[in-house]
């Protein structure tokens, strides 16, 4: 599960960059990635991946 303030990235568009969860209302979930601003998501069709889980994350502690 995903919440406001958490940084993930978009599957499909790499080239966004991270992003910041700003808001969550159902399914409608809005980002503010740091190469593309904010974008509304529709989370029935886009499937975002946490900052942590993707191939650029730093190591974890």
């Amino acid at each position: 599960m995903l919440a406001p303030g958490e940084f993930v990235r978009h599957p499909g568009r790499p080239d966004w960059g991270l992003g910041q969860i700003q808001s969550m209302i159902g399914h409608r979930i809005t980002v503010n990635f740091e190469n593309a601003g904010k974008v509304l998501i529709d989370g029935n069709v886009v499937e975002l991946v946490p900052a942590d889980a993707g191939p650029d994350a730093p190591p974890q502690a």
